[in-house]
């Protein structure tokens, strides 16, 4: 009887000798504390979309790298009803036409510019306004691919959680228009001595039309690629107004 345990015992010492055992152990506690990981993830990225959405959207990482690298930051929240509503239908009609009638991505768009790359054109983006509110609010600039990848993750959570109105609401107080200036109500007081709710439709164009490159293009005044850009948004946004391209967001 004695012989017989121990021989299982040496048994078991062997078997807990295997590599492939050691192996599997490792995996499991990897596996374990990814689950881990990924579970506090899409919790703590559910409390944090929550807040932004009810609550207010909090300064950005890039709003805090400039601030730490000295430079001046100004930003004002207001609601949407303080904005000139000129300003969403041309930053729709410049950023994002499809704008109320995608779930977040812009299918079409990223097939467009797919084909046109690929062509050799010009490059062209395909992100969309709820892409741009996600990175701008939550992410930073750069970061390729894994950016991208967590970019589409709070996109899906802003467009599951938020309407229409809140991301674009979020969207013209997060923006950046250069020299630190961050959100329409910050721009419109320094380039135009006026509110976001009082902006003309020539200024509210020029605003637009400085958004993909802010710290490069001016409005105050306008360079000749700027002026030109921006008469054509200001033609935009009134299609986007009479066509109804912005009824998510004003109804009708």
């Amino acid at each position: 009887m004695a012989g017989g345990v121990k021989r299982r015992s040496t048994l078991w010492a062997r078997v807990k000798r295997r590599p492939w055992r050691s192996a599997l152990t490792v995996l499991w506690r990897l596996t374990r504390g990814g689950l881990y990981a990924g579970t506090a993830f899409i919790a703590g990225s559910f409390l944090v979309v929550l807040v932004a959405g009810y609550v207010g959207v909090p300064p950005s990482i890039l709003m805090i790298q400039q601030k730490f690298g000295g430079e001046s930051v100004r930003r004002v929240q207001v609601s949407l009803d303080a904005v000139e509503p000129a300003l969403v239908h041309a930053i729709i009609g410049a950023e994002d036409s499809r704008f109320c009638s995608h779930d977040g991505f812009d299918v079409e768009a990223i097939r467009e510019a797919l084909a046109n790359n690929a062509e050799g054109g010009r490059r062209r983006g395909a992100s969309t306004i709820s892409q741009q509110t996600a990175k701008n609010v939550f992410l930073w600039n750069g970061g390729g691919w894994a950016r991208k990848g967590v970019e589409a993750w709070f996109t899906f959570l802003i467009e599951l959680t938020w309407s229409k109105r809140r991301i674009i609401e979020a969207y013209v107080n997060i923006a950046e228009w250069g020299d630190g200036l961050f959100g329409a109500e910050a721009a419109a007081r320094v380039r135009f001595n006026t509110n976001a709710r009082d902006l003309s439709a020539r200024q509210a164009a020029l605003l637009a039309a400085v958004l993909p490159n802010p710290n490069t293009w001016r409005v105050d005044p306008p360079g000749p690629y700027v002026a030109g850009r921006a008469g054509t948004l200001e033609a935009r946004a009134g299609v986007v107004r009479r066509e109804g391209y912005a009824a998510c967001v004003y109804g009708g």
